[in-house]
């Protein structure tokens, strides 16, 4: 790379929000590698790009000529040497295991150039806690994204070691790829928005595991007195429940937390049976008509 502008992307982990971010940066011109370890991940990667394209178009983020070019600049791989060797920037997101992140990013310190940017899109974990993995802590920054079907605000949080170089690095591509930064001044776990966003889920499962209320009608709380059209079951089916299960999990067990254990039991349940949310068709909702959006789950609510 000749100058600072990013110009070849690697996204480590075809999941949900590595393909999200793959494809809109694709869109946005860049030159774009997903890689995973995972077979079925890979498999059943380019179909679910081609659906996420179809969904942004639909929903006006994108212009349907755009997200034809777009697909056509990613790769998929699952050698790390080949997605490796070019990349002027890394985009992690493999499961919020600290461990699984820092052996990751440790092995592409190992492939990619010297002058590459590493970056998580960890949701809660903060950057301090993988930067020494990466074997180039100056060079590395948290950098998080958001559902891009409904925002392009995006998190870019450094650690103490964090350059400024880097940082300016970090941000000029998120304005290359018309995200909006929300720049952190120190660490945070859950950054701004999953911060607050955290405590409502917390809440939310809270009340449904002690039998308070049943989900459907704290989301119906929620949503009729918020005004939104989802509420916050109907959040973490999008998130994802396994997603949201080992964040809660985790943390129960980081700070031996009783409530969160509840919650993680909780949430247990449904991802043993396969119900994760919207990818899986099943969550708390069944999907692609979940209750919440149909007129008569608000009935009556004015």
């Amino acid at each position: 790379m000749n100058d600072d502008k990013i110009k070849n992307v690697l996204i480590l982990g075809a999941g949900t929000m590595g393909l999200q971010i793959g494809l809109i940066s694709a869109c946005s011109g860049l030159d774009v590698t997903i890689y995973d370890t995972v077979a079925p991940a890979l498999e059943q990667a380019g179909n679910r790009v081609r659906k996420l394209a179809g969904r942004l178009v639909n929903l006006g983020r994108i212009e349907e000529k755009t997200a034809g070019e777009g697909i056509l600049r990613i790769k998929f791989s699952n050698d790390p040497e080949l997605a490796g060797k070019h990349a002027d920037l890394v985009s992690e997101s493999v499961p919020e295991d600290p461990a699984l992140k820092q052996k990751v990013l440790s092995q592409f310190n190992k492939i990619c150039p010297d002058h590459t940017v590493f970056t998580t899109n960890s949701s809660t974990l903060v950057p301090s806690m993988m930067a020494e993995a990466t074997g180039r802590p100056d060079r590395f920054a948290a950098l998080h994204f958001h559902d891009c079907a409904i925002t392009n605000v995006v998190d870019v949080m450094p650690h103490p070691g964090t350059s400024a170089k880097t940082m300016e690095i970090i941000l000029a591509f998120c304005r290359s790829i018309d995200q909006y930064p929300i720049e952190l001044k120190k660490e945070q776990h859950g950054y701004v928005f999953n911060t607050m966003l955290t405590e409502l889920l917390g809440s939310a499962l809270s009340l449904a595991s002690k039998q308070v209320a049943c989900p459907e009608d704290i989301d119906r709380a929620w949503m009729g007195i918020m005004k939104t059209h989802s509420g916050p079951f109907g959040i973490m089916d999008s998130v994802g429940l396994d997603t949201v299960y080992k964040i809660t999990d985790y943390w129960a067990q980081k700070i031996n937390d009783p409530k969160r254990k509840t919650n993680a039991d909780y949430l247990r349940t449904f991802v043993e049976k396969g119900h994760t949310g919207i990818k899986a068709g099943k969550g708390f909702y069944d999907y692609p008509d979940p209750a919440f959006l149909k007129p008569d789950f608000m009935k009556g609510i004015r």
